[in-house]
């Protein structure tokens, strides 16, 4: 029997989500072996390690510690590295998720030397070229051999931009396979104790795009929403690195004392931050994976972008998409708390088993 020997790849927290379930349906075969290689791109290893656990992915086979750096010197840095490890492994194929720096740089690599290359979350489209994710998802696309979409959308812009059809498989979404199987887990979670909150009673926050954290005016007019929304109810906010970096740099800290119904918190695990987003009245975001997650969960969420790369989530969950116009915010955000939000539904094939589809589809491939 012929074993299909595939390198997965893993750079920043949210690809962790995503390719734990691949991996356990990989390793509950014996056709296929799984090579997990971390690119070390999130490069705080209590939070790095803390995910792996929680999602019980095994310890990484390969470890490249690539840290920060600008896009280019990251991407570099992960192209040099990876070689080497294509070198050494010789996989049958290289896997890799969502869009970020490890995404595209893996898979350039990949194609170089030949090895075929699977891309989980393709054809998302936002059709926004300032977004470094944008370009790392239409890159990544179009030098894939097996194009696995989460929603209808992305097939359509994967036959716009001239994509082979039978390269596209509709296989649903991982990171729902795994929210779905950590639900329960999560609900045990003390955190909402530990922070002193009540179920629907209070706001989440995160906010970490380059768009709203590293513009002065536009950051303070968000922490200036916060404040506003706080005097509702407590507003919970998990400080991205990126964010409280800037929040000091622009010297906003003396603002935020004067809303003390901001609570600024450190990241939190991935169970823990579960149960606070199934508990929060709603969510106000700027994160892809949360608008999706939200969705899933029947909870409200106010994205603070300008378009967004996942319209099932606007046109059949949750979310709705609002721009940085505070008054448009606090608008959306008085009809949820008035109880006037569209109830949404969970989209098509959203129902855990998309990693399963991904490897039959792989195995059926190579047999």
């Amino acid at each position: 029997m012929s074993v299909l020997r595939v390198v997965n790849v893993v750079g920043a927290r949210p690809n962790f989500m995503k390719i734990a379930p691949i991996v356990e349906a990989m390793q509950a075969r014996q056709d296929m072996e799984s090579i997990l290689v971390h690119t070390g791109q999130h490069y705080d290893h209590v939070m790095s390690d803390l995910f792996f656990n929680q999602l019980g992915l095994p310890k990484p086979d390969i470890y490249l510690g690539v840290g920060s750096g600008s896009h280019g010197e990251q991407t570099g840095k992960i192209m040099i590295e990876f070689e080497q490890v294509l070198k050494d492994v010789k996989p049958d194929l290289v896997l890799v998720v969502g869009d970020v720096n490890s995404t595209i740089a893996c898979g350039l690599v990949a194609v170089k030397m030949s090895i075929q290359l699977a891309h989980v979350e393709a054809g998302l489209r936002s059709f926004d070229r300032t977004m470094p994710e944008e370009i790392n998802r239409v890159l990544t696309d179009q030098i894939s051999d097996y194009l696995f979409i989460t929603e209808r959308s992305a097939f359509e812009n994967l036959r716009n931009e001239g994509i082979a059809e039978d390269k596209i498989h509709f296989v649903g979404n991982v990171m729902i396979d795994t929210l779905l199987r950590h639900r329960k887990r999560a609900a045990d979670s003390p955190v909402l104790n530990h922070l002193g909150l009540e179920p629907r009673k209070f706001i989440l926050v995160t906010l970490h795009r380059p768009a709203n954290v590293d513009d002065p005016e536009i950051l303070e007019k968000l922490l200036q929403v916060l404040g506003t929304l706080s005097r509702d109810m407590p507003v919970v906010f998990p400080v991205h690195p990126r964010t409280r970096k800037q929040v000091q740099q622009f010297g906003f800290e003396n603002m935020l004392r004067r809303f003390p119904n901001v609570r600024l918190i450190e990241p939190l695990g991935y169970l823990d931050f579960l149960k606070c987003m199934d508990s929060a009245r709603f969510v106000l975001t700027d994160s892809g994976g949360i608008q999706e997650e939200t969705t899933v969960l029947g909870v409200p969420c106010i994205t603070a972008r300008e378009n967004t790369e996942r319209p099932v989530t606007v046109t059949q969950g949750t979310n709705v998409v609002v721009g940085r116009n505070p008054e448009r915010i606090l608008q959306e955000a008085r009809k949820i708390l008035e109880g006037n939000w569209k109830t949404g539904q969970i989209p098509e094939l959203w129902d855990g088993k998309a990693a399963e589809r991904i490897v039959q589809i792989l195995a059926a491939a190579d047999a």
